[in-house]
């Protein structure tokens, strides 16, 4: 097999011979994968590429380009060569690349339609940016419960060809409400004589079209489907999604949850095409507000600097504090947002992530405020930096330290649930952002300590 420096310089040898044929067949014979790669290495010759592969090829190919990816192309392309793809791609990919589009853009493309495909595209856009809606299609295969077996099969001799899967059917009655779905597999094994209704087991599990896409991807994360049903409120059926679709959504949930715990704006592009200014747009607005928390930790300090005038060990230990508290706030924070997304915890699970936040918060205070009191009391053995009182700057510490870490578990933990119940991305609460919250409350109890056991004592 090929590699891709192989296809590079093969694929540029034809277009110096312009040898389009060859062309159109050395490409027919790679996978569609392998097509994508060469767009990415020779992008001033994806538009050709699509122009001189079968129309089948082209779309399959056209549907796993990123997005700035497939505008650049269309611009090149002839408006025959747009129809034809646009016509011809599945509608909840040709939906998906719409939704990327200006408006006055997609009303362009949408006359491109024929009249059924410009009817089910409207169809699917009306619904909203991010629900199920927009990822199903209305490419499927459905059957009535009286059907038997060989009228089964014929009807899917019929129609499969046009449907997005045939893996399974969904039984419906005679207004279009979903009874169940069927495996393909229960069809081809049952009895001649059998009919649909043998064979449902009535454990149908379906998505709303107004769900959150999020939603569906636990769904099918949980339930191990390669398609679901969609319907609406009546339960009619109005599309399936499948696995390939969540699939897509999961990576693009997974690459903004990242982006947001690094403390920036998820991106609408890949890093490499989008614009400097936009770069800085995404990242400023998360900086001012990381900067302006560590104003408030300048502010807490001079507030206290009495105390930190008096010994010069109580402002080392500082970092120290800081550092811990934040680290147990991130920890749990992160452990919670991934719990959500995984869907192993909901809101209504709060209270007991709470008292398991607080017992584990506590449990590894006493650990680091443990530790804490060993460290100055070995300092002191060797320098003797703290003094004679040595003893209470080390309670100081250890108190500190059990307070903050067990301030910064639950802080980190009830933080996503707080911004779900607001109605924002639980991804928001980033390991920045506690940590520069738990940052200031986390010297407010240090010197509080640093107050109430040390300011009677000459140090």
């Amino acid at each position: 097999m090929e590699n891709l420096e192989m296809q590079v310089e093969r694929v540029e040898q034809l277009f110096e011979s312009q040898n389009l044929e060859e062309l159109a067949e050395y490409l027919n014979e790679l996978n569609i994968s392998d097509v994508e790669e060469l767009i990415d290495e020779l992008p001033e010759h994806a538009a050709l590429f699509l122009e001189v592969l079968s129309l089948n090829r082209a779309v399959n190919v056209f549907r796993i380009l990123d997005f700035p990816t497939q505008e650049r192309v269309f611009k090149k392309l002839p408006p025959s060569k747009v129809r034809e793809i646009l016509n011809e791609m599945p509608p909840d990919d040709r939906t998906s690349f719409f939704s990327e589009l200006k408006g006055d853009v997609v009303k362009q493309l949408i006359i491109m339609l024929t009249p059924q495909e410009r009817k089910e595209a409207l169809s699917l856009l009306g619904y909203p940016e991010d629900s199920v809606g927009r990822l199903m299609t209305p490419d499927y295969i459905t059957v009535k419960e009286y059907w038997n077996m060989p009228r089964v099969l014929d009807h899917i001799r019929r129609y499969g060809n046009a449907s997005e899967t045939i893996d399974v059917l969904y039984v419906i009655d005679g207004n279009g409400k979903l009874i169940d779905d069927l495996r393909i597999r229960d069809v081809l094994i049952a009895k001649e004589d059998a009919v649909v209704g043998d064979l449902i087991d009535n454990r149908l599990i379906s998505l709303k079209a107004n769900d959150p896409q999020e939603e569906a991807v636990t769904v099918f994360r949980m339930n191990n489907r390669v398609a679901l049903p969609v319907v609406d409120d009546q339960d009619i059926m109005l599309g399936i999604v499948t696995i390939d679709d969540i699939l897509w959504v999961a990576n693009e949930e997974y690459t903004e949850d990242m982006q947001r715990f690094g403390g920036t704006e998820a991106l609408d592009e890949p890093y490499l095409d989008v614009a400097i200014s936009h770069l800085v747009k995404k990242r400023a607005g998360w900086l001012v507000i990381l900067f302006l928390g560590q104003l408030l930790t300048a502010t807490v300090i001079e507030h206290f600097e009495a105390q930190l005038a008096t010994v010069i060990a109580l402002f080392a230990l500082v970092p120290l504090i800081m550092s811990s508290g934040g680290n147990s706030g991130s920890q749990a924070s992160t452990l919670i947002i991934q719990a959500m997304a995984l869907g192993e915890v909901t809101l209504s699970d709060w209270w007991r992530v709470m008292k398991r936040e607080f017992l584990s918060g506590l449990f590894l205070g006493l650990i680091l405020g443990t530790l804490g009191f060993i460290r100055i009391a070995t300092w002191q053995s060797f320098s003797h930096a703290y003094g004679d009182h040595w003893a209470i700057i080390g309670v100081v510490v250890s108190l500190s330290l059990v307070c903050v870490v067990l301030w910064g578990s639950l802080t980190g933990s009830m933080l996503p649930f707080l911004l779900k119940k607001l109605g924002a991305d639980p991804a928001s609460s980033s390991a920045p952002f506690v940590s520069t919250l738990v940052d200031v409350t986390g010297l407010l109890i240090y010197f509080t300590f640093v107050t109430l056991l040390l300011s009677e004592v000459h140090l």
